[in-house]
């Protein structure tokens, strides 16, 4: 058995996701529809809320997205995205506030500062597994907090650093309606590449990964170094969605590196639905909503909040809201699926229970 036909095999034990892929050969218009619905979504938001809120849901959407891409297709939790997610952001505000940097070359040096972390972060944890990967990840993640914390004259320390109105060929952004036109191409372009990703034989081959390493290590293919591919790949979309998110805010501070970032990552990933991808952006409107809509109403405990809802969702639904949604339209294609295709062959059923008659 070669590895696609093994990988394509474990691929469809994906909870929800073969549904969706034999949904959509099945009906080449309803992955249009679908993509038609998102883009519309995406491109009305501003309109339909605060425009900096939006822009915080597109941006913990694609660090989620990131995240998910490890753990939801390659099975690799990891507790470090935030020490990526806050370089970027550093990055991106020393590039404007140092360096007058416009938009898309800050954007650019924050996704090569992640990315070029991500390498040797990742080659040394790609050599462990499971919980040990974990902390192998958040550990890094905490270097780079004290790092931020202690290198005063570049972060600002406690203080944070503060960057320049961003402008885009001598339009001033400063305007958060402006602002998100300008920064949504770059996250519909990470998500795109992510959404690449997993529809890819690479993607197959993490999903293989994630549900039988040693299959696959038997089969001839380097699992480390698919496993760092998808690590960098994955930092280098959280650093994509960092970068966005501190130019926005026009602000960088201690909280972009600290390890509850990766916590709120991991935890739209699994409200969403681990291995959906979409199901990200569903968590991350949800969570971000919620934590606006607390924050606005002065309430204090928002992480008990967002905690207390997080144990609810997982205890509900295992797959997730997007997850437990595709479970649902699966058992409904299968349901209608066995009476259509006894109505396609009377002559044959017919003839075997004739056959069968004593």
């Amino acid at each position: 058995m070669s590895v696609r036909a093994a990988s394509t095999a474990l691929r469809e034990r994906m909870d929800g996701a073969g549904v969706t892929e034999r949904a959509m050969r099945a009906r080449p218009g309803v992955r249009w529809v679908l993509l038609a619905g998102g883009l519309l979504f995406a491109v009305a938001l501003p309109w339909l809320m605060y425009p900096p809120i939006a822009f915080d849901i597109a941006c913990f959407a694609l660090l989620a997205i990131a995240v998910d891409l490890l753990l939801g297709y390659t099975g690799l939790l990891s507790f470090g995205h935030a020490a990526f997610w806050g370089t970027a952001a550093y990055t991106a505000t020393v590039m404007g506030e140092r360096f007058g940097a416009p938009l898309p070359l800050a954007v650019l040096a924050a996704v090569l500062a992640a990315a070029l972390l991500a390498v040797p972060v990742g080659y040394l944890a790609v050599k462990c597994t499971g919980i040990y990967f974990a902390m192998v990840t958040l550990a890094f993640a905490q270097m780079i907090f004290f790092v931020a914390n202690q290198w005063r004259t570049v972060t600002g320390g406690e203080n944070g650093l503060v960057g320049p109105p961003p402008e885009l060929f001598g339009i001033d952004l400063s305007d958060p309606f402006l602002f998100y036109y300008a920064g949504l191409p770059f996250i519909l372009a990470g998500i795109a590449l992510a959404w690449r990703v997993v529809h890819s034989p690479f993607g197959r081959v993490m999903v293989a990964i994630r549900d039988n390493p040693s299959r696959v290590q038997a089969l001839g293919y380097p699992v480390h170094r698919y496993k760092l591919g998808v690590f960098v790949i994955s930092a280098t979309l959280a650093g994509l969605a960092g970068g966005l998110f501190a130019i926005s805010h026009g602000f960088a501070s201690l909280q972009e590196v600290y390890w509850t970032t990766s916590g709120k990552a991991v935890m739209i990933v699994v409200l969403g639905g681990m291995g959906t991808l979409w199901g990200s952006v569903v968590g991350s409107y949800l969570v971000v909503q919620l934590e606006y809509f607390l924050s606005g109403a002065g309430f204090g405990e928002i992480g008990l909040v967002t905690g207390s809802i997080f144990v609810v969702v997982v205890l509900l639904f295992r797959r997730g809201i997007w997850g437990s949604a595709q479970h649902l339209l699966r058992e409904r294609v299968q349901r209608s699926r066995v009476p259509a295709e006894r109505r396609s062959r009377p002559g044959r059923d017919d003839a075997e229970q004739e056959g069968s008659a004593p």
